[in-house]
């Protein structure tokens, strides 16, 4: 399935238009890009109960100031957990959808669930496809993990998909060398019959991103956090992630 145009028109607010007072992935954050009419990218981790919620990190301190990792809690206590510096909570993915509505344009992150870049269990990605191929509005899906879309497309195959890609440099220190070598030459686009990438926006020179766009490719990149920055990327990328300013939105 193509991707819907706003995808290339409309900026994409990182995890929400998020601020001190408005977390990242919130439905503060979601309402927030909304009323300025960004696209919302936002992230997928699943609770001990099998439900798809919208957060970022594999553990809960960050961002609730508590110790505890998300895959160890029920949805209902995550839900009752309290983002830092608002009265916002973690949302269900059946929450954020409502908020959302089809008003713009969403980016779903489903986050690595197995920790190394592996086979999944299937558990996250079959619940999201359950809630999202009934979701009427511009959608798409990525992952940084092959393996995750190869098993979300399994239960929703008519939803736009892509792969988020890196250079997959020294930080990435929990993948092994061999498992960065291959994810770094992006193998699986054409295998999976991806429609986009979402790549770091620092290594956007990078020959593969050339080939792909040459092919077809739309290239998406994360994440840009200044007016110059965002300049540069556009010279490659069809539209950015950006968060920390205003993007403006094209004509």
């Amino acid at each position: 399935m193509m991707l819907d145009p706003d995808f290339l028109r409309l900026p994409f607010a990182h995890r929400g238009y998020h601020d001190a007072e408005r977390p990242e992935n919130s439905l503060s954050a979601a309402r927030a890009a909304i009323a300025a009419g960004y696209g919302i990218e936002c992230d997928l981790q699943l609770s001990s109960d099998g439900v798809p919620v919208v957060f970022h990190d594999y553990d809960l301190r960050r961002l609730t100031g508590r110790a505890g990792r998300v895959q160890m809690q029920t949805a209902d206590e995550l839900a009752a957990t309290r983002l830092s510096g608002s009265d916002d909570t973690i949302p269900t993915l059946t929450e954020f959808l409502a908020e959302v509505a089809g008003r713009v344009p969403l980016l779903v992150e489903i986050k690595d669930q197995d920790g190394g870049m592996g086979p999944t269990d299937g558990r996250l990605e079959a619940a999201a496809a359950q809630l999202l191929r009934d979701y009427a509005g511009p959608l798409a899906v990525m992952s940084f993990n092959p393996h995750a879309i190869e098993a979300f497309q399994r239960t929703a195959p008519g939803i736009a998909v892509g792969l988020t890609t890196s250079a997959y440099g020294p930080d990435w220190t929990l993948l092994p060398p061999a498992t960065r070598d291959r994810l770094r030459a992006i193998p699986d686009y054409d295998r999976l019959g991806c429609d986009f990438i979402s790549h770091e926006a620092s290594d956007l020179n990078n020959p593969r991103v050339a080939e792909l766009k040459a092919a077809g490719a739309r290239i998406l990149c994360w994440t840009i956090r200044s007016p110059e920055a965002e300049e540069k990327a556009r010279r490659v990328a069809h539209n950015i992630t950006f968060e920390n300013y205003p993007a403006p939105i094209p004509a």
